[in-house]
């Protein structure tokens, strides 16, 4: 189990590095996170809802992902409330007040533990994710992601803590004194992530905190910007392009306050013919060539805020511009000319027009679609793969409305205007590159880049992120501790 001194220490990815080393190794891994919070999630093959970073580490370990690798999942709607779904489906909203009851959580528990069971029967080894910091103390007795499954798990843990932000030793002391002793003894190493320089200089700094602590350092983990795996926290948008670039094709993904599933555009942002950035000011949409409207988690809200900043209006300039507008999900329906709002799901605004860029309209439902596909795009023949998960039904206004995308069941998804306007439910619809090519041939003047390939990308990367962990770790140690502990 990969546990952090705190959130966005990089445990995600360490997981998924493992969850491919061990695939290399000969062994039948599969990843496991009981609680995750992320507007970033995904949908499993019998149509239920994950969190993202599962379903990529399922995609590193070779198989597919399932609700009980994420037995719960939080999506936040604002700073207080998130939407609850467990085993994969919708429970409801709760505060985070009434969510962190005792009573509640203990409720959870068995479910998360349920789900374990499952996944252990199936694959050898579980590779666990914690969740934040280990070691906070004031929520410990509510714990259900952290050590309290660790210790219902008998699992090695190995702590991670960031030493690019500083502080790695005491947060790393700190983390591991906090523990009461039974927990303190299943913490078999120490890994230091993000190390920039020459490793050799921080020994010492290791054999100080394995002295301190009694656990040994089983990896310096080196930063590294060659390797690019799909980021699960939405602190990573802080570090995003917000700027365009002449020389390549621009694509500016309009940041929403609600954003969600902004892994969509990771394949764009790796595709060397595209300089994806994200807009934060109506102005920044200027330079582009593309303009998306992304998914929300609060459509209305979003909506709502893009006419006070002015974005609204400049979208629908762009587009009698000449530039490209694209709707994914709550983008989509953002392009149409309403979204109603009757049961009051997302907002007390029952009915607010859309930006008319589509002609078709919106009712928010209760029930929420979570389903993966196979489609064919507008006038591609190639069968292409991507996902749903969206409350509300877009119908058209217009009889002769024309979608965007065919499914292999024969129902329709989305709205196509034109080349230069559609929107679409289907997350995961730039993962294809056909589409990707057809997105990007009017612009290619811009650029000589070659046809670029999502899976075969997506692959070098999973055994690039291996290799660069299996270099800098003791695997020899981490095996020795995970079979004493299944011992």
């Amino acid at each position: 189990m990969f546990v952090g001194t705190g959130s966005d220490v990089g445990k995600s990815v360490i997981n998924a590095a493992f969850c491919r080393i061990f695939l290399q190794d000969g062994y039948r891994p599969a990843p496991y996170k009981a609680q995750n919070m992320s507007l970033n999630s995904y949908a499993t093959p019998d149509g239920l809802e994950i969190g993202r970073a599962q379903a990529v580490q399922a995609e590193a370990c070779g198989i597919p992902c399932q609700t009980n690798m994420n037995p719960v999942l939080l999506k936040p709607n604002n700073y207080t409330n998130s939407q609850v779904i467990i085993n994969g489906k919708v429970s409801g909203n709760q505060s985070a007040k009434e969510y962190f009851d005792k009573n509640k959580r203990a409720d959870l528990f068995p479910i998360v533990c349920k789900a374990f069971n499952e996944l252990e029967k199936e694959y050898n080894p579980i590779v666990m994710e914690g969740a934040g910091s280990i070691s906070e103390i004031n929520l410990k007795d509510r714990d259900i992601t952290n050590m309290r499954i660790a210790m219902y798990a008998n699992a090695a843990v190995y702590l991670i803590a960031d030493i690019d932000r500083g502080g790695v030793f005491g947060s790393v002391y700190g983390t591991i004194m906090l523990l009461p002793e039974n927990e303190r003894k299943l913490v078999k190493g120490i890994i230091i992530n993000k190390f920039r320089g020459d490793i050799s200089l921080f020994e010492d700094g290791a054999k100080k905190l394995e002295d301190l602590t009694g656990i040994p350092v089983v990896a310096i983990v080196p930063y590294y910007n060659h390797i690019q795996i799909d980021d699960e926290d939405s602190v990573v948008l802080d570090k995003k392009q917000t700027s365009a670039n002449h020389s390549k094709i621009n694509i500016a993904v309009v940041l929403l306050r609600h954003m969600s599933n902004f892994t969509d555009f990771n394949i764009l942002e790796k595709d060397e013919r595209c300089h994806l950035y994200y807009a934060t000011n109506p102005n920044d949409l200027d330079d582009a060539d593309i303009i998306i409207l992304p998914g929300s988690k609060n459509t209305i809200d979003d909506l709502l805020d893009l006419r006070k900043r002015g974005f609204a209006q400049k979208i629908k300039l762009q587009k009698d511009a000449g530039k490209t507008v694209i709707g994914i999900c709550g983008g989509y329906q953002m392009l149409g000319k309403s979204i109603h709002d009757p049961y009051h799901m997302e907002s007390n605004v029952e009915n607010v027009p859309g930006l008319d860029l589509l002609p078709v309209e919106t009712t928010i439902t209760k029930e929420k679609t979570t389903i993966q596909c196979e489609f064919k795009h507008h006038n591609i023949e190639t069968l292409n793969r991507g996902y749903e998960i969206h409350m509300g039904e877009t119908k058209f206004l217009d009889k002769n409305g024309k979608a965007v995308n065919i499914k292999t069941d024969g129902s329709s998804d989305g709205c196509f205007a034109d080349e230069t306007c559609w929107g679409t439910y289907i997350h995961g619809i730039f993962d294809n590159p056909v589409i990707n090519n057809q997105l990007l041939k009017p612009f290619s003047g811009k650029n000589n880049f070659k046809d670029f390939d999502p899976l075969t990308f997506k692959e070098k990367q999973y055994n690039a992120l291996a290799d660069h962990v299996r270099n800098n770790a003791n695997m020899d140690l981490i095996y020795e501790h995970i079979s004493t502990e299944n011992a």
